[in-house]
C-alpha cells in the first residue's frame, strides 16, 4: 500500500484536468452487428442482455435492480445503442437521447458504471453512436454529452494512473485513444494513451497472436475495437502505432485456428456462444481465402484438420493469475467437428450467473480426463472452514474468481505421418494432489474419417517407486445437442442432423452415456449427452478410444 501511495504522489498531474471536450471530429465505425428488431423490444421496455431480461414497464432500465452483473455491464456499457441506430427512425433517436439523458442525470448504479471495463465500453459506444444520439439534439444536451465524454476520459485516465488489472488497462487505453482521436480539446491524451496502448499490446498479445488470458471471446471483442481504432488513426492523418498494426495482423490468424466450419469459435477459457456474423466480419479483414493457423505454441492451442474433419485442442498451461478470471480447467480438452456439425464440444461459458460459470469452468465441463471428480485447477472461491471462507470472500471481491493453481508443466508435440496427423500432450495438473500425470494422444487419419485417441495416467516424477491410492477417473466427451446417441454392438453410434453417423468405441474402461449441459447455445443452456469412460487408476493405466465415420450406405467404416 505504501508503494501504491508513493506512486500516486510521484505520478505526473492529471493531464485531462486542464482541458475539456469542445467538440467531436469523427465518429468511428462500429463493427458489431446491429439488429433493428432489438429496437422494437426496447420500445416495449424489454431489455434482453447477457441471457437475462428485464421489463421496464414504461420506466427507465436504470431504475431497476439488474437481473445479473453481466446484464448490468451491458446496460451501462451502452453498446446496445447500435440497435437503435439500425432502426434509423426519429423515435429511435429520441429513445437513445432519453436513455443517455437518464444516465447523465445520475440514474442507476454509479459504482457499477464506474468499473473500468464498463466505463471504457461506454466511452467507445458514446463516440461511435454520437450521430444517433446528437442528431436533432438541442444545445444543452450537446454540451451535457460532451461533458459526459470528458468525465469518462478523465475517469479512465485516473484508473490508469491508479493501477487496474492488465485487461482493464488495455480496455482503458483503447477507449482513451478513441477519445483522443474523436474529440477536440483533449488531444494531449492521445500521446499518452498511444504509449500505454503500445506497451499493453506488446505485453499482452503473444507472438502467435493469442492474448495472455487465452480467452477467445476477449480476443474477438478486442479486435472489434482495434480495427476501427486503426482506421480512426488514418482518418485523422495520424500514423497508427506499430504495436497496433502488428497485434491485429497476429490475432486474426489465431481466430481461424479456433474456428469451426459452423462459423463459431472453440469453447475454451471463457468462450461461450459465438456471434457468427461478427466473427465473419473480422475474418474479412484477414482475407477471405486466408488459411487458418495450425500451431499456436505461445497461447497453447493446436488444430488438426483433414478433409472435412477439424480438431482443436487446448494444450496450454493456466494463464497467469491476473489474466485467469474466466480461465477453465480444461487442459488437454478438445473439440471435434465434421463439416458444419460440431460433434465433441466443451460445455462453454454461460452468458451470466456466477454459480453456472463456476461449473462451466470445472474440468468435468470439458472433454478431457477428470481425476477423483476434482478439477485440474484450483479457483479462488468459497473456502472450507469459517476463516477460509471469510478470506476467500475478501480476496474474491478484490481479485475475482482467479485460478490459484493449475497445470504448469504442459508439453505438446505434433507430427505428420503417412497415415495422418498426430498430436501428443501431457499436463501436471493432478501431480501435486494425486501423484498423476495425464497424457493424451490424438491421431487423425488423412481422409478425416477416423480419430483415434489414448489417455494415459502415469506416476508423477518423484512418485515412481511409491504406492498410489486408487483413484476414480472419468474421461469425458461432451456431445453437441444436435447429436443423437444409440448403443450398437460395436459401441455407440452418433448421428448428426446432416446424415453423417460416427461410431465411438473404447477399450480399457467402462463406457456410459450420461447427461450434460451445453451452456454455449445462442438461446441459452441446452440439455445434451456426454460419453464417459470410467476407470480406476492405482498405479499407471491407459484407455483407448476412437471416432470412426461410417459409410451409411454400406453400414461400415468409411
Amino acid at each position: 500500500m505504501a508503494r501504491a501511495a508513493g506512486a500516486r504522489l510521484s505520478a505526473p498531474p492529471d493531464i485531462l484536468a486542464r482541458v475539456r471536450v469542445t467538440g467531436l471530429v469523427i465518429a468511428p465505425h462500429d463493427l458489431r452487428t446491429a439488429d433493428a428488431t432489438f429496437a422494437d423490444d426496447i420500445y416495449a421496455g424489454l431489455f434482453v442482455f447477457a441471457g437475462r431480461s428485464l421489463t421496464a414497464s414504461g420506466g427507465s432500465p436504470f431504475d431497476y435492480a439488474p437481473p445479473s452483473p453481466e446484464w448490468a455491464e451491458v446496460l451501462y456499457g451502452f453498446g446496445w445503442l447500435r440497435h437503435l441506430r439500425a432502426a434509423d427512425s426519429a423515435l429511435a433517436r429520441a429513445n437513445a437521447r432519453a436513455f443517455v439523458a437518464d444516465f447523465m442525470g445520475g440514474r442507476g448504479d454509479a459504482a457499477l458504471a464506474r468499473r473500468t471495463p464498463v466505463a471504457a465500453r461506454r466511452l467507445i459506444s458514446f463516440l461511435c453512436q454520437s450521430p444517433l444520439v446528437l442528431e436533432g439534439a438541442d444545445h444543452a444536451f450537446y454540451q451535457a454529452f460532451l461533458k459526459a465524454v470528458a468525465r469518462g476520459a478523465q475517469q479512465l485516465e485516473r484508473d490508469l494512473r491508479r493501477g487496474v488489472p492488465p485487461q482493464w488497462r488495455l480496455n482503458a487505453a483503447v477507449a482513451l485513444c478513441y477519445a483522443g482521436l474523436c474529440c477536440e480539446g483533449i488531444q494531449p491524451i492521445l500521446r499518452r494513451a498511444t504509449r500505454v496502448l503500445t506497451r499493453e499490446l506488446d505485453r499482452q498479445i503473444m507472438p502467435d497472436g493469442g492474448h495472455r488470458a487465452r480467452d477467445p471471446h476477449f480476443a474477438m471483442e478486442l479486435l472489434l475495437d482495434l480495427l476501427p481504432l486503426r482506421q480512426s488513426y488514418l482518418s485523422r492523418n495520424v500514423e497508427p502505432p506499430a504495436a497496433l498494426i502488428g497485434a491485429i495482423d497476429r490475432m486474426l490468424p489465431l481466430l481461424r485456428l479456433l474456428r469451426h466450419a459452423d462459423a463459431s469459435l472453440s469453447h475454451f477459457n471463457g468462450m461461450g456462444a459465438t456471434a457468427a456474423d461478427q466473427l465473419a466480419t473480422l475474418l474479412v479483414y484477414d482475407g477471405a481465402l486466408a488459411k487458418p493457423l495450425m500451431h499456436a505454441p505461445n497461447t497453447g492451442y493446436e488444430r488438426l484438420e483433414a478433409a472435412r474433419t477439424v480438431l482443436v485442442a487446448d494444450v496450454g498451461p493456466s494463464p497467469p493469475l491476473p489474466y485467469s478470471l474466466k480461465a477453465g480447467a480444461g487442459c488437454l480438452s478438445f473439440e471435434m467437428s465434421s463439416g458444419p456439425q460440431r460433434i465433441v464440444v466443451n460445455c462453454g461459458l454461460p452468458a451470466s450467473g456466477p454459480d453456472l460459470r463456476r461449473i462451466a469452468r470445472s474440468t468435468a465441463a470439458h472433454s478431457t480426463a477428470c481425476v477423483a471428480d476434482t478439477s485440474s485447477c484450483r479457483f479462488l472461491g468459497p473456502g472450507g472452514w469459517w476463516g477460509e471462507r471469510i478470506l476467500a470472500h475478501w480476496l474474491t471481491a478484490r481479485l475475482g474468481p482467479v485460478v490459484l493453481r493449475g497445470p504448469r508443466a504442459v508439453r505438446a508435440e505434433r507430427t505428420e505421418t503417412a497415415d495422418g496427423l498426430v498430436l501428443a500432450a501431457r499436463h501436471d495438473g493432478y501431480a501435486a494432489e494425486f501423484g498423476l500425470v495425464h497424457e493424451r494422444r490424438w491421431s487423425l487419419a488423412t481422409d478425416g474419417a477416423r480419430l483415434a485417441g489414448e489417455d494415459a495416467f502415469l506416476r508423477a516424477p518423484g512418485r515412481e517407486g511409491g504406492r498410489t491410492r486408487p483413484r476414480d477417473v472419468a474421461v469425458r466427451f461432451h456431445l453437441h445437442p444436435a447429436i443423437a446417441v444409440r448403443a450398437v454392438p460395436e459401441g455407440l453410434e452418433l448421428a448428426a442432423p446432416f446424415g453423417e453417423v460416427w461410431l465411438f468405441a473404447a477399450a480399457g474402461a467402462a463406457l456410459a452415456i450420461e447427461e450434460s449441459v451445453y451452456f454455449a447455445g445462442l438461446t441459452g443452456a441446452r440439455r445434451t449427452d456426454q460419453l464417459v469412460l470410467h476407470l480406476t487408476v492405482s498405479g499407471e493405466a491407459a484407455v483407448q478410444w476412437s471416432f470412426t465415420r461410417l459409410d451409411t450406405k454400406r453400414g461400415r467404416g468409411a
